[in-house]
Parts: C-alpha cells; structure tokens; sequence
C-alpha cells in the first residue's frame, strides 16, 4: 500500500480552518465537487461563516492557479514555504457509472461525498482514502460503510480538558517557607522576587507560564510576572490583598474570583481568558473592572462588547433599529450585570444613566468586528467557547494599541456544532498563549448566583 493517503475534506473542515488545506504534509488533499457547491452557497453574506468560505475558495484558487483540467482531477502540487511543494490538491469530480460498491441514499450532500469516496477506493485499492469531517454523524456513517474517517485535529493543542491550563496551581505545604529555605528572599517595593528557576522546579515541577499563579495551603499566593531559563520573577500576595480588590463598587467572592480580578486590572497584561460555569461570576467581572479602567482611571476609551450565538448573525438583519438595538436582545448579560453593580445604589436608575452617559459602551455584532482594528479599547468577547479557532485569532488580530481583550466562555456550553470542549477557540487560545508574557487565563470554580442556582449546578 502506497504511504502517501488520499485526504478528503468535508466543508465544515474547511469552514472550521480556511487553511486546513496546507496541513497534510505530502499527502494528497482532495475537495469533492459537492464541497465546492456548499462552499459557494454558503460564501454569500457579511457572516463569519460566508467569510470563512470565501477564504477558503481564495485558496484552493490560489493554488489550482492556471492548470488544466486534467491536471485538477490528477492532482496540483501545494506550495509551501520556500521552494517546498510537498502533497497535492484535486478536485474529486462526480461520477454516475455503475459499480458494485453498495452506495447510500444519495439525496443528501453528505452522502454523495461518501458514495463518490467510496467509489475511489474501489477504484485505487492500494491507496488509503481517509474523510476528515467535523461531522461525527457523517463519521459514523463512513465508517459503516467501510471508509476511514477521523476529525480535523491540526488545530486541537489537548486531548483531554481536564489538561487545560487553569491558570493556577495547587501547592501543598507552605510555599513561602519552602522558597526561605531554599535561599534568602529580599522582596522588592513592588512586592516582588527574583528566585533562581530551579528552585521552583524543584517544589512545584517546570511546568508553569508566565500570568499563572501559585497557591498553598497557607494562605500564600503568588503571582508569576517573569520566567527566563536562569530565575523566576514572583509576585508575592495572599488571600487577603486578593481578596480586598474593589472595582467599581465590586469585591470578589472568593479567591479564584481575586486572581481574576488581579489580571482584569493590571495594565501590564493585554489578554485574559476567564473559563467557568454558568454564574460564576465572568461577565460581572469583567464589566465592573471595564468600568473602573475607563471611567475612574482613563486607562481606555472605550469599551466594545460582542459576542457569538448561534443564529445571531443571521437573525440580527431582520431585527428592527440600530446595531446596538438589534444587539440588545443578546447582550442583555451586559445590561442584567449593570443593574446588578448598582442595585444598592440610593437612585440606581440615576447611577445607570450616568454610566451610559459618560461610559462609551458599543455592542457590536460579530459581523462587523472582522476588519476592524480598535486602539484604546477594553474589548469583551462573550460566549468565546462558541468561535472556531480561526475567528478566535481574527478578533484577536483587531487589537490595536493600548487595547485590551478579555475573552469570557464557558467549555461545559457549546452550541455551535462541529466544535467540543477540546476543539473550541477558546481552548485553542488559552493554549496557544499560556507562553504569552502579557496574556493569563485562570477557571473560575463555583456558582455565585445564589444557593438555589448552586444546588442546581450540583443535582441537577
């Protein structure tokens, strides 16, 4: 059997990562002509989506270029970088002659796709014919018919969300005397320490990144600033400082809700991802640290918030009023939260109109993020466990100076198909940037909406 395979991509692939075309190494890449048809139907609009497929169809045009067509059905070689042209792309086209391989109901596109795969690897039975597909119906399917089939993983940095960093790590003992031990520690003005590296791999192992914290039994917690190969800069806290952070009138309620508060407010950190389960406190967060950073301190100008929901951008068109109006209805988390910040207000109906008065508050769709690049704005993606990987980075890239962006999700709530707990962007980024000097993440643990919501979380 031939070592070089014969990958077949369904379209939610190449919806899922535009350049998944460039991922397969030497093999050969194939596009069934019914993909082109769903790529072509779904290119048309302002959506995500329709701008995904458009990129995608730019690439395989882009490296089919000027060949025959013979030369598209047997194969084009994909460029790379340098002079490099490993692996091939074609274009599978259909085919109606009769064959003896047993075909399923060909009145669906997915269907086709494994009738016509089918039919090539009777046709080169010393090839393997593989169909990668987000589609775990369509995998089944497959593979019920005698064809290999497996997800798009190039883009899946775990294997297990259990492994995802949390952005903290439990420390048994007490870290302080063990560190005092280990050599004197001369803590400078900013409460900070240098500690040679090895004597955190020593206690705690070598895995740990820069925004993480460390947190013992006693009391003590520290905050990773720097890492190089020689030492380690530790910022030096506790419960207690944690604990005493205020913004906008807001304290934390627990620890977890301290340490990301502590990353929402430093100037010096540009990304924040906070994970965690419904009511845990994420978008009270960080609404009430947006507040204190661009109305009390003048740290922004602005804050945007967006979000993705499945259905929002195509439904957002046929909603009366303007894009805030039409975005209202799917923000109302924002606006819910704002009341929440000022119910103990003597007048918080007066408190509510100052903030929208002197606040520069925009909700923006999905829609009209891409393309866009914000300077001086804190931005808040809501719901982030629901972008591929691809859109994740797109949002990101729109960060222009001074701008900061805080990225709010919760894994255990997918809605958009095609994409789990191991696949979404938010996990994608949360690995991809745990290296990042000036990015953190941290889960956030517990249900902080009441002990009805909390029993709920548990039972139910």
């Amino acid at each position: 059997m031939s070592d070089i395979k014969i990958y077949a991509l369904d379209t939610n692939v190449l919806i899922h990562d535009p350049n998944a075309l460039f991922n397969f190494e030497e093999h050969e890449v194939l596009i069934p002509m019914v993909v082109l048809e769903e790529l072509d139907k779904l290119k048309v609009g302002a959506t995500p989506v329709a701008a995904d497929c458009r990129q995608a169809v730019r690439t395989i045009d882009r490296i089919i270029g000027d060949a025959s067509p013979q030369d598209v059905v047997r194969g084009v070689p994909i460029p790379r970088g340098g002079d490099s042209t490993e692996g091939r792309l074609a274009i599978l086209m259909s085919h109606a002659e009769e064959t003896d391989v047993t075909e399923l109901p060909s009145h669906l596109n997915d269907n086709k796709i494994i009738n016509e795969l089918l039919k090539l690897q009777g046709k080169y039975p010393t090839r393997k014919v593989v169909l990668v597909t987000k589609d775990i119906n369509m995998r089944l399917k497959a593979r019920g018919c005698g064809l290999e089939a497996e997800d798009y993983h190039n883009d899946q940095l775990v294997s297990d969300i259990n492994r995802l960093n949390t952005g903290y790590i439990q420390v048994e003992g007490d870290l302080w005397n063990r560190l005092d031990a280990a050599g004197p520690l001369n803590v400078d003005g900013q409460q900070q320490q240098r500690i040679p590296r090895q004597y955190l791999d020593d206690l705690i192992g070598p895995e740990y990144f820069p925004c993480q914290f460390l947190v013992d039994e006693c009391d003590f917690i520290g905050r990773i600033v720097e890492k190089t190969d020689d030492e380690v800069v530790l910022e030096l806290l506790n419960e207690g400082i944690l604990m005493r952070q205020k913004a906008w009138g807001l304290t934390p309620r627990d620890v977890y809700q301290g340490m990301a508060m502590r990353l929402l407010l430093d100037p010096d950190v540009d990304l924040v991802a906070l994970n965690g389960p419904a009511g845990s406190g994420k978008t009270i967060l960080a609404l009430a640290c947006a507040l204190e950073q661009t109305i009390e301190n003048k740290q922004f100008k602005r804050i945007v918030a967006t979000r993705s929901t499945r259905g929002l951008d195509e439904d957002i068109g046929f909603l009366p009023g303007t894009e805030t109006d039409k975005m209202a209805p799917w923000l109302g988390a924002f606006t819910d939260n704002l009341e929440a910040l000022h119910a103990e207000d003597y007048d918080p109906m007066s408190s509510e109109h100052y903030v929208g008065a002197n606040m520069p508050l925009h909700f923006k769709s999905m829609n009209f993020v891409r393309g866009r690049s914000f300077q001086q704005t804190l931005l808040i993606v809501d719901e982030a466990q629901n972008l591929t990987p691809h859109q994740i980075k797109t949002i990101i890239t729109r960060a222009g100076e001074g701008t900061k962006v805080v990225c709010l999700g919760n894994l255990a709530q997918i809605d958009t198909p095609y994409l789990g707990a191991t696949s979404s962007g938010l996990t994608y980024m949360t690995e991809r940037f745990k290296s990042f000097p000036y990015g953190g993440s941290l889960t956030l643990k517990g249900v902080a909406r009441s002990r009805l919501a909390a029993y709920a979380e548990q039972y139910l």
